[in-house]
């Protein structure tokens, strides 16, 4: 069994890097900068790519089209920026819509026909704010939203080939997501998720019995909380 995982050098892509790693797959993680020792495993394969640049984006996976056993893509690298949308530059926008919605569109491009052949799974990774309206939100929800959007259409789609897609939205997640930003998750563990819930839900969508497919999960914690952060 092969997976591709992106964003798999930190949060919530590591964790299911390594839970897939734990459950026999061998694992292509797609990453900017990554450290192939931290996974201590010849079944994990770097493959440093920056998802912000389609034209790179391609000709990194270009060579993973074809790997005979892939069944299973999933796309959890993500980045935002929470400020009034007046402040954030013309990069900052075209960098987040490209990691965040075109990357992994991409991929789906690149790799439904090997995936339509063992009727594999895409996993998406969206975001609570795919669901409801924020302030300094606008572009991030946007993107989110759009992922939402695409893999429930691209269901429909490709059902009938056995390939299932996932959507999978998490509320706020104890991972580096909140370092650079100004507010992040409280210490509370009612008030925050962890990446092994995500994991947790990861692992039930692929233990469904053929025939039976999970399309979207909303995970949230028990209760809301959010800190400022310090910087």
């Amino acid at each position: 069994m092969t997976a591709v995982v992106t964003g798999a050098r930190t949060g919530i892509g590591a964790a299911v890097a390594r839970h897939l790693l734990e459950e026999g797959y061998h694992v292509y993680g797609l990453s900017r900068r990554i450290a192939e020792a931290a996974f201590d495993t010849d079944r994990f394969t770097p493959v440093e790519c920056d998802l912000s640049d389609p034209h790179r984006l391609e000709t990194a996976c270009k060579t993973l089209q074809n790997l005979p056993d892939l069944s299973l893509l999933v796309n959890a690298a993500g980045f935002g920026r929470f400020d009034p949308h007046e402040t954030l530059s013309q990069s900052q926008i075209i960098s987040m819509t490209a990691v965040n919605l075109t990357a992994p569109m991409l991929l789906s491009n690149l790799f439904l026909p090997t995936l339509k052949r063992h009727g594999g799974t895409i996993i998406n990774i969206t975001s609570i704010e795919a669901l409801r309206a924020s302030r300094f939100s606008a572009v991030y929800s946007a993107t989110k939203a759009g992922l939402r959007a695409f893999g429930q259409s691209l269901f429909e789609e490709v059902r009938k080939s056995g390939v299932n897609i996932v959507t999978i939205n998490p509320d706020m997640t104890d991972t580096p997501f909140f370092d650079q930003l100004r507010f992040g998750v409280s210490d509370a563990e009612d008030t925050r998720l962890e990446t092994a819930d995500i994991v947790a839900v990861i692992d039930t969508v692929l233990s469904m019995r053929p025939g039976a497919a999970v399309t979207e999960v909303t995970i949230r914690p028990q209760r809301f909380g959010i800190e400022k952060n310090k910087r």
